[in-house]
């Protein structure tokens, strides 16, 4: 049931608009539709062109190194790591939580690693894992801080990103850093040294 609102003058929106001669060609939900449509169209027809054909795409590799081992690691004691290079803002943790977590890693999925750099201005969260919570923080400079649980995600804080996540490998009892989910602060390439 359609409800009209009583304009000022005292006429509802369907009286101000018919006695002006103007009345809606095409509801809201059409032209999102439509609207949707026409851009799938155009990106489709863009994509198979031949500028679009000749840009490569472009893979990132990553180094693969060794973290630690499984067997080495206890409970809620992080060790320090510096991956994917030795350079700005790379260095790491690699903890073994006693809980499930996002990109976890071992038999109960309990072990991750995250970079040490605050995503909001680059602060410096080592030293900073609370074991009660399962999480890194907070920031110094502005109280941001991070659930290690999931995938390193803003609790509380400034930040606006996640924290990164190093991807891990087991293999045997050897734990390998492989990559980095995020970006790390201050890079505008996780690789660039």
């Amino acid at each position: 049931m359609s409800q009209d609102v009583k304009l000022e003058s005292g006429m509802t929106r369907k009286e101000a608009a018919k006695a002006v001669g103007h009345k809606c060609l095409v509801s809201r939900r059409k032209f999102l539709i439509s609207a949707g449509v026409t851009t799938t169209i155009m990106i489709t027809l863009d994509a198979g062109t031949a500028q679009a054909q000749q840009v490569p795409a472009q893979i990132t590799e990553y180094p693969r190194k060794f973290v630690a081992k499984l067997s080495d690691l206890k409970l809620d004691e992080p060790f320090d790591f510096n991956y994917p290079d030795e350079g700005e803002y790379s260095e790491n943790m690699i903890v073994k939580m006693g809980v499930r977590a996002g990109g976890g890693l071992g038999p109960d999925q309990d072990v991750v690693a995250f970079n040490y750099a605050c995503t909001h201005q680059g602060g410096t969260l080592f030293d900073s894992y609370k074991a009660d919570t399962k999480s890194l923080g907070a920031c110094p400079l502005h109280l941001s801080t991070y659930d290690l649980t999931r995938h390193g995600i803003l609790i509380s804080g400034q930040a606006y990103q996640s924290l990164p996540q190093i991807l891990l490998e087991l293999e045997g009892d050897d734990i390998y850093a492989t990559g980095i989910f995020g970006l790390i602060y201050g890079r505008k390439d996780n690789l660039q040294g």
